[in-house]
């Protein structure tokens, strides 16, 4: 089989390697890739934007399947215009990738199917969100309408923060279009739980529970990143809890989806909050997380293509997703300055002793061969353990392992995590 991966980070890294063990794949094309991926697939310099040089590449290789990565295209309906030329994919059409692409949408989705959210209010009109503010409790939690590569969420600590926040996002466009519209929210508290699911639309098989850790410094201190590391299991995640939100969430988002004639087949990522009055959902994505991707799927013990096809195919069924009983923990290896200003170019080396997994997010190939820094957030460094202690210890063995000049990490991956399995304990 010849498959197609649209995107070029560590996340793609990650569903590359897992779809290689596929004994019936003979080429995988990564449209872009990057300097790391190249290592695994075929790199094709085609934006994950440009769905029509997509498609036109899938029809001219003759690709047997697609896998759709990240949101943009999935929100710009790139599962869609792969299907009418004839070739089957994973991800969600654009009518039910709105569920990431419009968070207007997905609260309002919430609220009419009551699924447990935190109370919010919408506005396209930027004094009457000023006027608001003047009364609403403090903090709270301003969005923009769009995607804003997982960066449009501004909490305010104070009335003037907020103030800010919406004349940042509405006036002054910092997110582009993005923000034409705002979410202004509850302010909510408790531990975060990110789960991936597999869904083909009627049958919803959550994965392996994880911990994201965003923050760019220790202690979730500095500015909001993509995303600094994550381990996995999360111990927050309990089966009562689990229980909990297949009932109060992940079945009714996919039946409530169902009704609005958006059908969800894919990966749906629900970020969790477990408050005092029990789960709610801060957010939904439309595909699989980075880098929750990066530790989740290590752990997968069944055959990913497999599972794809048969949710691409709405034949999604709970005994073939398997996971193991281990645990696992992803560094992600910056560049300084991450996520603000940063230099790029210098080359990366992975000493002999090396002995985890490395995932590539932001890297380039020279002529000469030599892979050089390419981004913000270059690498995942992952380790799997029978305990995430001993994944903790592995991943952070490995890191004394890869170099590359102006590398920055956080030194308390799975601290939180196991502060609290301590505390259960």
């Amino acid at each position: 089989m010849k498959i197609m991966v649209v995107g070029g980070g560590g996340r793609e890294h990650a569903i590359i390697k897992k779809i290689k063990e596929n004994k019936q794949v003979t080429e995988i094309f990564a449209l872009p890739g990057n300097g790391g991926i190249a290592a695994d697939a075929t790199c094709v310099g085609i934006g994950a934007k440009d769905i029509k040089a997509i498609v036109n590449f899938a029809k001219e290789e003759k690709i047997d399947f697609a896998v759709v990565a990240p949101d943009d295209p999935l929100v710009l309906g790139c599962v869609d215009a792969l299907a009418e030329v004839g070739i089957p994919a994973f991800g969600p059409t654009k009518a039910a990738a709105v569920i990431e692409g419009s968070k207007v949408f997905s609260k309002n989705l919430m609220r009419k199917y009551g699924i447990p959210t935190a109370q919010y209010e919408v506005f396209q009109d930027k004094d009457k969100a000023l006027e608001y503010l003047k009364t609403c409790p403090i903090p709270t939690v301003i969005k923009a309408d769009g995607l804003a590569l997982g960066k449009g969420v501004i909490i305010a600590e104070t009335r003037q923060a907020a103030e800010e926040a919406v004349i940042s996002m509405m006036e002054d466009k910092i997110f582009g279009d993005s923000g034409s519209s705002v979410v202004i929210e509850e302010f909510l508290t408790g531990p975060e739980v990110s789960v991936l699911s597999f869904t083909d639309g009627n049958v919803v098989v959550p994965m392996i529970s994880s911990m994201d850790h965003k923050r760019a410094l220790d202690g979730d201190k500095g500015l909001n990143t993509g995303g600094m590391g994550t381990v996995a299991p999360n111990p927050y995640y309990t089966q009562e809890v689990a229980d909990r939100c297949m009932k109060e969430i992940f079945l009714p988002t996919i039946e409530a989806m169902k009704e609005e004639n958006r059908e969800f087949r894919g990966c749906l990522y629900f970020g969790l909050m477990l408050t005092e009055k029990g789960p709610k959902v801060i957010e939904y994505n439309c595909r699989f997380g980075d880098p929750e991707t990066q530790v989740v799927l290590p752990l997968l013990g069944s055959d990913l293509l497999d599972i794809m096809i048969a949710t691409a195919e709405g034949k999604l069924t709970e005994d073939i997703v398997r996971f193991s009983q281990e645990s696992a923990c992803c560094v992600v290896m910056a560049s300084k300055g991450y996520p603000q200003k940063y230099d790029t170019g210098y080359p990366i080396t992975v000493d002999k002793d090396f002995d985890g997994v490395l995932y590539v997010a932001g890297a380039k190939k020279k002529e000469d061969g030599t892979v050089i820094t390419g981004g913000g957030r270059v690498l995942g460094v992952v380790a799997k353990g029978k305990t995430l202690q001993e994944a903790v210890t592995k991943a952070y063995e490995q890191v004394d392992n890869v170099k590359f000049e102006n590398a920055y990490y956080r030194r308390d991956i799975g601290e939180r995590a196991l502060a609290a399995q301590t505390k259960e304990a």
